[in-house]
C-alpha cells in the first residue's frame, strides 16, 4: 500500500510539472503577483490586448493547433477571461515575431502601439508521448494490441500593467488527455477515443471521426479543457481580491 500510494504521488508531481512553465521565458521574472497588485483594477475597466503565444520551442513540445482551432481557441479566451476579470479585451495582438527572450519590453512596445492600458498574454504549450497499449474491443472479451498517445496542454496567463510593465496577475490551466487506437486496421465501433485524465465529472469519452485527424481533435479537446481551467483559476484568485477588499471595507 505504502508502494502504491508512493506512486500515485510520483505521477501527480509528474503531471502537475507537465508541460513546464514557458511563461517567464516571453514576460520575464518578476515578483510573486499578491492580491494587493490587482488593486488598479478596482476602479475602472481598462482597454486590454490580448496575445495568445503558441509555444513550441521546448524539445518535446507536440505540435501547435492548426489554425482554425487555434483561431477558435483565442476568441474562447477572449470570452471566458473577460468573464473571469474586470477587463475589457478590446484588441488581439498577433503573436509573428514574439520570441521567449525573457524580457518583456517588446511585448509592452506591442501593447503601447495599440494604445492599450493592460496587456494579457497567454502562452500555450504542449507535450505528447506515444506508447504501446493493449486495447480491449466490446466488453473486454477481446483485446488487440494498440497504441496510447498522451498529451499535457498548458495555458499560462500575466495579466501586465502596459504603463509600469508589473505583473498584476498570474494563473494557469493544465489538462492531460489519452488518445487510444488500435494497430490493426478497420476496427471503427469503438476506437479512436479520447479520455480525459482524471476522467471528466461526466465520465463522457471523444470519439474523432478519422484515425487521421484524432491526434490533433486530442490537442484540441485538451488545450480548450485548459481554457476552462484558466479562466476558473483567474477568477479564483480576483473573487479572493474583492472579497479580501469587502472585508477591509468594514473595518
Amino acid at each position: 500500500m505504502t508502494l502504491w500510494i508512493a506512486l500515485v504521488g510520483l505521477l501527480l508531481s509528474c503531471a502537475s510539472t507537465t508541460p513546464p512553465s514557458r511563461l517567464n521565458d516571453y514576460v520575464g521574472i518578476h515578483p510573486t503577483s499578491t492580491l494587493e497588485s490587482l488593486s488598479p483594477l478596482s476602479n475602472k475597466v481598462g482597454r486590454t490586448g490580448l496575445l495568445v503565444i503558441a509555444d513550441q520551442t521546448a524539445a518535446d513540445a507536440a505540435p501547435v493547433l492548426p489554425d482554425e482551432a487555434q483561431t477558435r481557441l483565442t476568441g474562447q479566451l477572449r470570452e471566458q477571461l473577460a468573464q473571469s476579470l474586470p477587463i475589457t479585451v478590446e484588441t488581439l495582438i498577433p503573436a509573428e515575431g514574439v520570441r521567449p527572450h525573457g524580457d518583456i519590453s517588446p511585448l509592452l512596445e506591442l501593447a503601447k502601439a495599440r494604445d492599450m492600458e493592460y496587456l494579457l498574454v497567454v502562452v500555450a504549450s504542449a507535450t505528447e508521448q506515444e506508447y504501446p497499449q493493449t486495447v480491449f474491443l466490446g466488453w473486454h472479451t477481446h483485446s488487440q494490441p494498440g497504441l496510447r498517445r498522451d498529451n499535457w496542454s498548458l495555458l499560462e496567463a500575466a495579466l501586465i500593467d502596459v504603463k509600469t510593465g508589473a505583473v498584476l496577475l498570474r494563473g494557469e490551466g493544465r489538462s492531460m488527455a489519452t488518445l487510444d487506437r488500435p494497430m490493426a486496421p478497420g476496427i471503427n465501433q469503438w476506437y479512436p477515443v479520447i479520455w480525459f485524465r482524471p476522467a471528466s465529472p461526466d465520465g463522457r469519452p471523444w470519439w474523432p471521426p478519422t484515425y487521421e485527424g484524432a491526434p490533433n481533435m486530442l490537442r484540441v479537446v485538451t488545450m480548450n479543457d485548459a481554457a476552462k481551467r484558466l479562466a476558473l483559476d483567474l477568477q479564483r484568485t480576483w473573487l479572493e481580491f474583492r472579497h479580501q477588499e469587502f472585508v477591509s471595507s468594514r473595518q
